[in-house]
């Protein structure tokens, strides 16, 4: 891997942007269950810096190991992440990671969806705002229809059948 992802396409499906944080993982399980349902892709796409990153491996005092070390590590917590969510294995994932911070990310990924999905509240800011400052930018600047899933609020688990 000689340079990182600075862009991620994706073509149809749903996006859903991930952090590392639990409202995060909230909005994954349930843009899981939508894609399961609605027979599409899942694409998760976190965007991250060095800032933002877990240590790679190479890490030492004094070292700064490259970028592509960086993307690794991003990619394998994505990863387990993902793992984690208990995702029906019907389902399509894609991990991607995106040197990029957040929004642009996101919003480049979106162009090519169908739905944006994103947890209200990451991993900054107040704790008393309803919707993050990225989720806000999201909804305002998507060019496609945008759920956020509140932390604890992800709304009831889709029925395996309609009701009668």
């Amino acid at each position: 891997m000689d340079e990182v992802s600075e862009a991620v396409r994706v073509d149809g499906g749903i996006v859903v942007g991930h952090d590392g944080s639990t409202c995060a993982q909230e909005a994954l399980q349930w843009a899981g269950r939508l894609a399961a349902r609605a027979g599409l892709d899942l694409h998760v796409v976190r965007g991250w810096s060095m800032t933002t990153a877990p240590r790679p491996a190479s890490w030492e005092h004094g070292y700064v190991p490259p970028l592509a070390d960086w993307e690794t590590a991003v990619r394998d917590e994505l990863t387990a992440h993902v793992a984690a969510a208990g995702l029906d294995p019907a389902v399509r994932v894609t991990p991607h990671v995106v040197h990029r911070s957040p929004v642009p990310a996101l919003l480049g990924a979106a162009e090519g969806a169908d739905l944006l999905v994103v947890g209200a509240r990451g991993r900054g800011g107040f704790a008393g705002l309803l919707l993050g400052s990225v989720g806000d930018q999201l909804v305002h600047h998507a060019p496609c229809p945008v759920t956020v899933v509140r932390s604890g609020h992800g709304g009831h688990a889709f029925a395996a059948e309609a009701p009668r």
